[in-house]
């Protein structure tokens, strides 16, 4: 609805009516409408114009999670330059309009809003190293990576005057990605970029710069945690004689339901060296003894640590 306030000639009431003929001659008049300005209640009709205007976009990080998402950016309008450290992995947004950069400094030089999905806080130091010095005031940078708290709000003290950064890491994989479903957990003021953000996925305000990154570990430890339970789960079924089927149908009508159907998901692809990250994380905020232990499940198989975290239910 249209709130601006509606303005009427301030004479219109203080003006004495000019005398009206009378006689038989005069004809009716009809009295002039006064300008009362639009009505608040009359239909608004949005002008094309006001649409969200293509914004030149800089994507750094094209694995499994940033390819779909930077592709979602482009097929919506956004000018896109893209980096990645094995820059093959650009070639396909490369080929449908974005322009592939050859350093984190070329590609936000020119910038409104940088957007990072890297592999963990190393990775993202070291890609920081290279952008800070490039990024101009006015830019929004919108980190994706799942870093924790602490490396998120160090990357935010580097920043020069006048950058933001937004932590804004993701639940959901691949599948969720390349459809705009992911869950997003955003720190900081995402006013700027909501457009942007809702492209992607739904947003969840968490609070402060870092607080999203606190909110990924505590989310995604429990998923991990619970796709481990329910993997010994099924091997002491197994022990005790009971067929797998049962065992996975009577544990999904229970409280483990979502983390069953994490174990068994087959579009997802969240590989198990990086759920085996994000438990270290946690593991080095506070004691968490049995996520100390789900750690050293994951890295038990060395052949695993590339496969989806659901290979370890198998």
């Amino acid at each position: 609805m249209d709130t601006t306030p509606q303005h009427t000639d301030p004479t219109a009431s203080a003006r004495t009516p000019a005398p009206q003929p009378t006689g038989p001659t005069a004809p009716a008049r009809t009295p002039a409408p006064q300008p009362t300005g639009t009505p608040a209640s009359a239909p608004q009709h949005k002008d094309a114009t006001q649409a969200p205007a293509p914004q030149r976009i800089a994507f750094l990080g094209l694995g499994s999670m940033g390819l779909p998402m930077a592709r979602r950016l482009l097929d919506a309008g956004h000018q896109l330059t893209v980096w990645n450290r094995t820059a093959a992995k650009a070639a396909p947004l490369a080929a449908a309009g974005a322009t592939l950069a050859g350093s984190p400094a070329e590609a936000v030089r020119d910038a409104e809003v940088v957007i990072t999905m890297l592999a963990d806080p190393a990775a993202a130091r070291a890609v920081a190293d290279a952008l800070i010095p490039a990024l101009r005031p006015g830019t929004h940078w919108i980190d994706t990576s799942t870093i924790g708290p602490d490396a998120t709000r160090a990357l935010a003290a580097r920043l020069p005057e006048g950058v933001t950064l937004i932590d804004a890491p993701v639940m959901g994989s691949v599948d969720r990605a390349a459809t705009g479903e992911l869950l997003i957990l955003a720190g900081g003021d995402t006013a700027p970029v909501a457009d942007l953000l809702g492209l992607l996925g739904t947003v969840t305000a968490c609070g402060g710069p870092g607080d999203g990154a606190a909110l990924k570990l505590v989310l995604i430890n429990a998923v991990v945690g619970g796709v481990a339970l329910v993997a010994e789960s099924l091997a002491l079924a197994e022990a005790l004689g009971l067929p797998r089927d049962l065992a996975l149908r009577t544990l999904g009508a229970g409280p483990l339901a979502g983390a069953v159907g994490r174990a068994t998901a087959t579009g997802s692809y969240f590989p198990v060296a990086l759920a085996a990250k994000d438990v270290s994380l946690a593991t080095g905020v506070t004691k968490l003894p049995l996520l100390e232990a789900v750690h050293r499940f994951l890295l038990e198989d060395p052949s695993l640590l590339a496969e989806d975290l659901a290979a370890v239910a198998r």
